[in-house]
Order: structure tokens, then sequence, then C-alpha cells
């Protein structure tokens, strides 16, 4: 594993549990992970701000210049209409994380200068191109919840604990981490309330070093993308990848994803910004990404990642015109009400660009099961889009031990065969879950780019044999596990077999032999 990350990650979490410490009891972990998150933002925007400001000012030889020591009135309100222009948000200066933390231990209504800050910073992107972006963002913060304390001064006492447990913290400048320390946050977060969160959590969060693979497998052989997207996008560390992997300018027009639950896509725009990815170059929308696609003017996509819920429900067809919908129609089924996995599959096909790639993470149910799914699988295969499929290890997602698949999409393939590739081995396991290395994910890669049958780990399979197969699309029907078992000759085994038995019976004779001298002569 690299050093840096392992010790960039271990501080991290160590700093979080220093603040879970401080708030044990208090507040449980569902609750405790969105006031950690929401004022881990707090800091960055306001520390965010202020260095952009400083910036400014200082290239312009005011080399002294702190926005954070500024009294609010020495503002002016051209100053303040430019900073909106540019990151989208405007503070105060006595409303910066930094100096509502030194206030905090005099504050009384701490909790009410912090609800005044958060209504302030959402205000005052009104009426602005980055109103959708800051929109709610601070709604799942609740100053005068009863989780953070039953009186005032208890609230009060607890945010205080939680301002130093965050202002503490030692990120240093986000883009420069070696692990992406908000997602990594988030990861642990959940890795901490497992027991509490429960799949609720898990099933928002693609592990990095999964999201890692697949945006690597997406973007192949690019030096840019125009645009990523991912359509079920959770807390957004797939579409986030992509500047790990390409660069921060090389994702030229931005990236779009689409979010259901509330909670959740709040946290995904708070990722962005986290990542320092101007408003400007974001489009995350709330809403359900099957029956009301929010992305029509801006499809088709060159790289889309995406990790779905597994086998939810969806209207299917049980709402008629799901049938003539573009981005299903064309398949000639829907899939199932019970099981959505297809439709997300087809959605995303619907929108990739012609000479793009899709990789998704799909619950192994769908690659062989019958009926609808099986005639999905019949067109996906008859129209030469399905490129590979790679089987992953079991157990590395939060919320499942099930050994999920990544599903390769390609519009302009080259031949008429399906790879599959096992990488169900390429792992090591880190407390209870596994987790791919950096070297898992360069092989698992470099297989996959080489499309070419390797023994016991790869098979570039015709399209005809599927068909034969009834279009069955599991890793397992047609790579087989290397036998290590010892080989076993029967014959020789049966001669050692007899040699026992024949110096059995000889030992045998001589203690009867033996036995019989002493009966006729015994010893006096």
């Amino acid at each position: 594993m690299d050093t840096r990350k392992e010790q960039e990650r271990a501080e991290l979490h160590r700093a979080i549990w220093s603040i879970a410490d401080a708030l044990r009891g208090a507040v449980a972990g569902w609750d405790f992970k969105q006031y950690v998150l929401g004022m881990l933002f707090y800091r960055y925007i306001s520390e965010n701000l202020t260095a952009y400001a400083n910036a400014c000012e200082r290239e312009i030889g005011d080399t002294t210049f702190d926005y954070a020591a500024l009294p609010d009135e020495a503002v002016s309100e051209q100053a303040r209409a430019h900073l909106v222009n540019k990151k989208g948000f405007f503070i105060l200066p006595s409303q910066l994380f930094a100096n509502v933390r030194k206030r905090a231990a005099r504050d009384e209504n701490l909790n009410e200068t912090l609800s005044a800050a958060f209504r302030a910073i959402e205000r005052s992107a009104l009426g602005q191109e980055s109103e959708e972006d800051f929109k709610g963002l601070f709604a799942d913060f609740d100053v005068n919840g009863l989780q953070l304390g039953e009186s005032v001064a208890k609230r009060n006492e607890r945010l205080r604990k939680l301002m130093d447990g965050v202002g503490e913290m030692r990120l240093g400048n986000y883009q420069d981490n070696a692990i992406d320390a908000f997602g990594d946050a988030y990861e642990f977060l959940i890795a901490m309330y497992a027991s509490n969160a429960g799949k609720s959590g898990g099933e928002f969060f693609t592990p990095q070093e999964v999201s890692e693979l697949l945006t690597r497998i997406a973007v192949d052989g690019r030096e840019s993308v125009n645009k990523v997207y991912d359509p079920a996008c959770g807390s957004g560390s797939l579409l986030l990848k992509a500047v790990k992997v390409l660069g921060r300018d090389k994702v030229r027009n931005g990236f779009y994803g689409q979010e259901i639950n509330l909670t959740t896509y709040n946290l995904c725009r708070i990722n962005m910004f986290l990542h320092d990815i101007p408003y400007d170059r974001f489009d995350i929308a709330l809403g359900d990404t099957l029956t009301d696609p929010k992305h029509w003017d801006d499809e088709p996509f060159e790289a889309i990642v995406s990790n779905p819920p597994y086998s939810i429900r969806w209207e299917g067809k049980d709402n008629p015109t799901l049938i003539n919908d573009p981005r299903f129609a064309p398949a000639g089924v829907l899939a199932p009400p019970s099981k959505a996995d297809f439709a997300f599959i087809l959605h995303s096909l619907a929108w990739l660009a012609p000479d793009g790639v899709a990789a998704i993470v799909c619950f192994p149910g769908i690659f062989y099961r019958g009926g609808a799914e099986a005639k999905i699988r019949a067109w996906l295969v008859g129209t030469n889009v399905v490129d590979a499929v790679i089987q992953l290890p079991e157990n590395l997602f939060f919320g499942t031990s099930i050994a999920t698949c990544v599903l390769v999409l390609r519009k302009n393939k080259r031949d008429n065969s399906v790879l599959f590739l096992d990488a169900s081995k390429d792992c090591v396991k880190v407390t209870n879950n596994n987790r791919l290395t950096d070297a898992d994910i360069a092989a698992i890669h470099r297989d996959w780019a080489a499309r070419r049958p390797i023994p016991h780990r790869a098979a570039l399979v015709p399209a005809e044999e599927i068909a034969a197969n009834a279009h069955n699309l599991s890793v397992s029907t047609y790579v087989q596990p290397e036998d290590t078992r010892q080989p076993i000759d029967i014959r020789a085994l049966n001669a050692e077999i007899a040699a026992a038995v024949a110096r059995q019976v000889a030992l045998r004779a001589e203690l009867d032999a033996l036995v019989a001298t002493l009966e006729a002569d015994p010893l006096p």
C-alpha cells in the first residue's frame, strides 16, 4: 500500500476518533457523520474564500492583507459581488469558521451564531447562477437538534467540541492530499457506525479504490474528457476520481450526476466544493434518474461511471409510458419492477457518447437470471455494446459482502466478442473488508485493456457462444478457475495400498509365529 496514503488516512482517522470521543454518548453515529462533514465543509469554504480574497489583494501589492482580520463593514458591496461571482457564495469575516471558533468559548448563543452564518452563506447565492448549488446545503446540520443536548448550554458545549475537533484536523491543501480527505472521512465514518448505518450508509459510497478502477477504465486512452456522468451519484466519489486520474483541468466541461436521496444529494454538492470544483463546472440534480432524468440537454457523455443501487424497485411496466422512452424502447422490454438494475444500465448506454465508455458496478444476479433480464442481455449482446464483465472480490463494499461485477459498455467495439475477467482474488484484507491495492487496480486495468485470453483469468468469448449459453454473462461460465489440487496417480496409489496391506499381513504372520513360540516354550 502507498505509505503516504496510509499515513494521511491514519491521521485523519485519529482526528475523527478524537471528535467521536468528545461527543460519545450524545450524538448517534449517522447524525454524528452529518455534523462532522457539515462542519468540515464550513471550515473548508471559509478557508477557501479567505485564501482567494488574500491572493487577489496580494497580486495587486498588498502583501499583508488578511480577509479574516477585516471588520465586516470594511467589505464593500463590490468585493462581495466579486466573491459571489467567482466562488458562488460569500461569507462575512466575522462569520468565517476560524473567527466563530475563536469566540466560541465565550459565545453563549453559539448555536444561533452558527445558524445565522449558515443561512447567510445560502442566502448569498440567491438570484445567482450558483443558487441551486448552495440551496439547502446545511439542511442536515441542525444546531438546535436534541441529539446535541437537551439544553442550549449542552448543545453549545458539543458544538464547541465539534468545532475544535474539525479545526485541529491537519488537512492541508485538499488537492495535494494523497487521499480524498472528504471521501475518506465519509468512508471511515460509515465503517465506524456500520452497525447503525447499515445499507443506508454503505449504498451511498463507492470505496475509493473501486472508484479509481472504474474511472481508469472509463477514461482509458484519453488525455482528457469533455464530461463525466454518474446517474446514481451518491456522495460523488466516483465523479471526483476523474480529477485524480486525469488531472484537474482534464475534465473540460465538468461533472454531471443525479441523486434521489436528499441528504446524499447535499453531501455530493458539498463534496464538489471540498474538491475545489467551481459551481459552474458541476451540475448535480435531485430526483429519480429512471423516471425523471434531469440531464437531457447535457447528454451524451464520454465517460460514465456508476454504482447504482442493487435490485431496487421501480415503476417498470406499471408505467405504460416507459416502454416508449428512448432510453428503454430499443431493448423491447423493461427491467422487472422489482429489479431496476438493467434500467440503470440501459439509461447509461442511451446517454453514452459514440466513442465513450461506461463502467458500472452490478449485482451478479442480473448476468444469469431469466425473464426480462435475459431478453435485455440478448439485446445488449446482439447490439455488440458489451465490452467486458469483470468479477470483483467479495466484501469490497460497506453494507454487503456480495462479490460484485463491473459491466463495461462501449458503442465502438473493434470485435464481436466479450471479455470476461476474473479478478476475484485481486485484493488484500483490511480489518473486516477487502481492499484493492494500487497493484490490484493496475493488474485489472492492464488485463482488461489487453483484451486477450489468460488461462484461468480472462476469456474472450464470441457473441455466438454467449448466445448458445442463453446469453449468460457470468464470468464463472467462461473462466475456469485453476485447479490447485494435487494430481493423484490412482494406479500408483493402489500399488502403495497393496504393498501396505501385504506388509501388514507379513507383520501379522510374524507376530502370530512369535506368540506361538512363546506359548510352546513359556519362560520359567
